[in-house]
């Protein structure tokens, strides 16, 4: 079943997902593992027999359980949030609040889906504090996504969740396994950093510990795909991977007439590969 991510992601792979299995090696598809989730976007577009969805955002992580869990009834209760008097932005911010202050599980959940598309272009961002602190989107009319919400549903009995660290579940990979990673990219310029999607960020040490376990794990046999900005320091990073590059826009920016086309790499690992 081929299905579209249910959240706006900053740098979701939904539009890329055909330039990225293009590169996926010819063999039978058991399990596909993202480390870094986010919406799930390939999870969610290609079949597999299997998947492990990790994040170390936990608020994405148990919304997901919620899905998983709750079904229908986690869906009815998210969109009773998406009603007229909520789209306003005095509420917007009594709804963040709430949801910073809630210990939760579920309420967290459905607040999270309010937030993801209420909020300014959809980013998932936290303060140092941890708590969210996206600004009002000020959008007419909110979508609810009813569809791609039981249509993640309908995949969940093969999904596997875990929260923590990207170096947790690359351990657990096998060479069956195909792994697609897509990190918090390396800043364009020094004052283009987005990393605070959940506490904690993503610097340039981290970036390299990520390029040093694929090639580790490729030379146990895996194959394991990289996505980022097409940068030196990246070029650099990715060295001894097979390279491969694609034009995207970018939707981030708060002036459309700022948002421009970038080049994203795709570092590929395969087992076999001299330069792995």
């Amino acid at each position: 079943m081929n299905t579209k991510p249910f959240l706006k992601w900053a740098g979701g792979k939904a539009k890329l997902v055909s330039f990225i299995e293009q590169f996926f090696p010819d063999k039978k598809r058991i399990r596909l593992i993202e480390p870094f989730s986010g919406s799930a976007a390939l999870s969610l577009a290609l079949e597999f027999d299997a998947y492990l969805l990790n994040d170390k955002n936990l608020d994405l992580i148990n919304l997901f359980k919620a899905l998983k869990q709750e079904k229908g009834g986690f869906v009815d209760y998210a969109h009773s949030f998406f009603e007229a008097e909520n789209n306003q932005e005095s509420r917007f911010y009594e709804l963040r609040e709430r949801f910073n202050a809630s210990e939760d599980s579920l309420e967290r959940s459905a607040l999270f889906v309010y937030l993801n598309r209420h909020a300014f272009n959809g980013l998932c961002r936290y303060n140092n504090s941890g708590l969210f602190n996206v600004p009002f989107g000020r959008y007419k009319s909110p979508y609810f996504p009813m569809l791609e919400m039981h249509n993640f549903i309908q995949k969940s009995d093969r999904v596997a969740l875990h929260c923590g660290d990207f170096q947790d579940v690359l351990q657990q990979a096998g060479s069956d396994d195909f792994i697609y990673c897509d990190p918090p990219y390396a800043p364009l310029t020094e004052t283009a950093s987005f990393t605070h999607y959940a506490q904690g960020g993503f610097n340039g040490r981290e970036q390299q510990r990520l390029a040093e376990l694929a090639e580790a794990g490729c030379n146990r046999g895996q194959n394991i795909l990289i996505s980022n900005h097409d940068i030196p320091f990246t070029r650099d990073l990715y060295r001894n991977a097979r390279i491969e590059t694609v034009d995207v826009q970018r939707n981030i920016a708060a002036s459309g007439s700022s948002r421009r086309k970038v080049t994203e790499l795709l570092a590929i690992y395969e087992p076999g590969n001299p330069n792995a």
